[in-house]
């Protein structure tokens, strides 16, 4: 009664055809046999029309049986950015007792999350093929279902039969990761402003650097200067570890602006996560400490699913200003 029940759904799934090429002249010759069998009432012709009426019934049937019974399963990675291809596995299970032969495996969606087509070229009953292939999800946010198509063209090739199966599957996918000019000249500002803000007079050697005009002697390392010949002045890294304060506003009207403003924010943040920096990421609605509190992918997550929200409110007092702002907000 399981076996049933999975296969009755999957048997009874909508096809859609495709008369091919080869299927249009099948059809002309089978219509100009059947015309000339009826004009003549010549019994080979005859023959002949009833051959090929059965070559056609059969393509149908076997066919029809072909994208019957058939079971498809997504298998993704855990962390998933925008227009960046990862590998995804996709598992075609036969549940009847027929075999399968010569199914294509396409994206129907537009833009297509599959690029390619895989082919299954056979299928035994009840097993299951399974085949590994780019997948790319242009725009970030929560996708809730993913439409594929399953094609096959046996046995004879005179029509393609296509059946639509939807994916239920809640991915996350993260803004997307691709530095801009605008980005990377703020991330090198950030980066000379912890570099600064290390130093200080903590116990923890930072680095050597040649001496500048008045600094303490005390700091002065001789056995450096005596070997390079100058003055070499030893730093101590600060006690206090700096953190980069990250602020998104959602005051604004979705859109490109809206999007873009998201996408260097999520590229700031995995920037300076790799280097191991503390980053308070706040919106209108949420305040998260990394990594004290949550991790980078965390706030990817935040980044995935945040939206624009003209209404909300300004952004609240804080005792310290942010270092970044992000806002796509129209002025006034």
């Amino acid at each position: 009664m399981n076996w049933f029940g999975r296969v009755w759904p999957a048997w009874r799934i909508r096809v859609h055809y495709h008369v091919t090429r080869a299927g249009y002249l099948f059809g002309s010759a089978l219509v100009i046999v059947g015309a000339a069998a009826l004009a003549s009432a010549n019994n080979l012709l005859f023959l002949i029309l009833a051959a090929m009426l059965a070559t056609a019934m059969i393509s149908s049937v076997v066919s029809r049986l072909c994208l019957a019974g058939l079971e498809l399963e997504l298998v993704l990675p855990e962390h998933i950015a925008a227009r960046q291809p990862v590998s995804a596995r996709f598992k075609l299970r036969n549940l009847k007792w027929f075999p399968s032969f010569a199914i294509h495996l396409s994206s129907r969606e537009e833009p297509r999350v599959l690029r390619q087509t895989i082919v299954f070229s056979s299928l035994p009953a009840r097993a299951t093929a399974q085949a590994d292939a780019p997948a790319n999800f242009p725009h970030r946010g929560l996708h809730r279902e993913s439409l594929f198509v399953l094609a096959t063209r046996f046995p004879f090739g005179l029509v393609e039969r296509r059946a639509f199966i939807a994916i239920a599957s809640d991915v996350v996918v993260y803004p997307a990761l691709e530095p801009n000019p605008s980005t990377e000249i703020l991330l090198a500002g950030l980066r000379g402003d912890i570099e600064r803000e290390q130093r200080g007079m903590g116990s923890d050697f930072y680095r050597l650097r040649p001496y500048e005009l008045y600094e303490n002697a005390r700091y002065v390392d001789w056995r450096s200067s005596a070997r390079t010949g100058d003055l070499q002045v030893r730093e101590f890294a600060s006690e206090e570890r700096s953190t980069v304060h990250i602020y998104l506003d959602l005051r604004a009207t979705p859109g490109p602006a809206f999007e873009n403003a998201v996408e260097s924010c999520a590229y700031l943040i995995w920037s300076l996560s790799e280097e191991s920096v503390r980053i308070r990421f706040r919106t209108q609605h949420t305040d998260l400490l990394f990594p004290d509190q949550v991790d980078v992918y965390r706030l990817l997550r935040e980044l995935a699913l945040v939206s624009a929200d003209p209404q909300t409110s300004p952004p609240a007092p804080d005792e310290q200003d942010p270092h970044v702002l992000f806002s796509a907000a129209s002025p006034g």
